[in-house]
């Protein structure tokens, strides 16, 4: 029968000390690493977030830009064929001299024709031989000719100079209605004019961010690259959408096989594309900064946090080897237990108590992260964080903006009559008629309360008085959730005419709110700088 021997191995054991200071230090390393890596995430996905929405805004900006750039253009031929409506004679040196004036003084166009209702040409500017007196060859002023109305060509490249042009005319009627020819503007697309002014004065940031202009076709029209100007580049996903009428932001591979964050929009006057690009690379540098910044100012307290664990683990871990020796003479003697048998429970507090500490001052440093928050949880607008930071921007560029303040009238009667729940659904009721009411770019905010804040960019008073007369309107006469006329009034200010801070200008816009309150309720009332006094509401507002 065989005979099996249990012995004890003779390797080293662990000592309960260096056990514990072991657990210790890997429970504050993987601490450390947990929450570096959820700080990463979190930052990553914050900064893609970031980084589409001010590409999506961006564009936005640049696209509203081009629009309102072509509709000037649009109206300054539409003023010359109205005074060249009322000439005889088109080929006279003075009509020339107006081309030449209109030309040089907008730098709108780069050439100006006119063409009478035969397709001759009668006048141009500049002068090119050859020109005046012959027949239009062009497709595309054979296209504006025969339209009799105005006309704007896709981008193309004409036969003699190879020149990539767009060309825009206004047909010209005579005072009794009859078709006489129509002006027609060129723009060289590759050379000097207003548009390549406002394009190259975006130049590529530092993070390598840029954007490029695209025709309906998906032909390059503007890029940082001039070499690629006229390159077909319909096969992106972003341009795809863009020929498809479609604005957005979203992650996008290029043709180049770039991963890129991409804002893009449609310009309606002449749908063209707007899309402002960043690469991800810039997002990973960002990232390595912002772990670089956290390691800086984390792993000191932690040091100091994981020295205090071992020491705190060494003390915890002496009573139990005080206890080992006892149990070892269990059998042989009669055990004692130490009279500090129970010194370990006050230690493991102290040690949790300082664990809890490091981990409530990281959970401090990354709930920092998430003070991004900057919506109105009831209304769903910007909050008063975000709307006075917009501001902030906008008066250290020197970029002028309205301000609109609203406060809904007798808004506490509301409250008071048919309970908080449906002034709440007032409110939400008011703040989705006023998104829907305000023009795309504009930026909503709930600034308090009843009160309600609209940053209008690029209007003048006049503008934001109409637009504020059409949300006041447009509340009075909708359908709310108490059944009964619900009105508001509303205070205008306008940087940098009526004030030159953000605080200064709210106030001037709250004095011209008091003062539509004062007088009526139901209006809109404009700041007055040289007649401002400390107006207060009086009353129920």
């Amino acid at each position: 029968m065989p005979v099996f021997k249990f012995t004890v191995s003779s390797q080293k054991k662990i000592s309960l000390a260096t056990l514990m200071t072991t657990l210790v230090s890997l429970s504050v390393v993987l601490t450390v690493t947990i929450l570096i890596a959820a700080s990463y995430q979190s930052k990553k996905r914050t900064l893609i977030d970031t980084t589409l929405t001010l590409n999506y805004s961006s564009a936005v900006k640049m696209g509203q830009t081009i629009d309102s750039l072509f509709k000037s253009m649009r109206s300054s031929l539409l003023y010359s064929a109205e005074v060249l409506s009322k000439v005889k004679t088109m080929d006279t040196a003075d009509v020339t001299a107006q081309l030449e004036l209109m030309r040089h003084s907008s730098n709108y166009f780069n050439s100006l024709v006119l063409v009478n209702e035969n397709g001759i040409v009668q006048n141009a500017s500049p002068i090119t031989a050859g020109t005046i007196g012959n027949p239009i060859v062009a497709e595309e002023a054979k296209a504006a000719l025969a339209a009799k109305k105005p006309y704007l060509s896709k981008p193309y490249i004409t036969t003699k100079s190879k020149r990539l042009i767009l060309f825009m005319s206004q047909p010209i009627f005579d005072g009794n209605g009859n078709y006489r020819g129509f002006i027609g503007g060129t723009i060289y697309l590759n050379e000097k004019n207003i548009l390549n002014m406002i394009f190259d004065s975006n130049p590529t940031d530092k993070w390598g961010s840029y954007f490029y202009i695209v025709a309906s076709d998906g032909r390059l029209l503007f890029h940082r690259d001039k070499k690629r100007i006229g390159e077909d580049i319909s096969a992106n996903t972003v341009v795809h959408k863009l020929i498809a009428g479609q604005s957005g932001s979203e992650r996008m591979v290029n043709l180049h096989g770039e991963e890129m964050l991409a804002g893009y929009v449609k310009v309606r006057e002449n749908g063209w594309g707007v899309a402002v690009v960043s690469p991800t690379d810039f997002v990973n540098e960002q990232l390595k900064q912002h772990i670089n910044t956290m390691l800086l100012y984390m792993l000191p307290p932690f040091l100091v946090v994981a020295l205090l664990a071992i020491i705190l683990a060494r003390k915890l871990a002496e009573p139990f080897t005080e206890l080992a020796n006892c149990v070892s003479k269990v059998g042989t003697a009669n055990i004692e237990l130490p009279e500090k048998r129970l010194d370990w429970n006050r230690e493991a507090s102290l040690l949790t108590e300082a664990i809890c500490y490091a981990l409530v001052e990281i959970k401090r440093q990354t709930d920092q992260l998430t003070l991004d928050a900057s919506t109105d949880p009831l209304t769903g607008l910007a909050n008063r964080r975000t709307l006075e930071t917009i501001m902030s921007k906008r008066i250290v560029e020197e970029a002028p903006f309205s301000l609109i303040v609203m406060d809904i009238d007798r808004f506490k009667t509301i409250n008071d009559t048919f309970g908080h729940p449906v002034g709440d659904a007032v409110l939400r009721h008011f703040a989705t008629l006023l998104a829907s009411t305000v023009r795309p770019g504009d930026t909503c905010c709930r600034f308090g309360g009843e009160e309600f804040i609209a940053l209008i960019p690029h209007a003048t008073i006049e503008e934001t008085y109409r637009i504020a007369e059409r949300i006041r309107l447009e509340l009075e006469n909708s359908e709310n959730p108490i059944g009964r006329t619900i009105t508001v009034s509303a205070g205008i200010a306008h940087f940098p005419e009526h004030a030159g801070t953000v605080q200064e200008l709210i106030h001037m816009a709250d004095q011209a709110l008091y003062r539509a309150k004062e007088t009526g309720r139901n209006r809109t009332v404009i700041a007055d700088k040289e007649n401002m006094e400390n107006v207060m509401p009086s009353g129920e507002r």
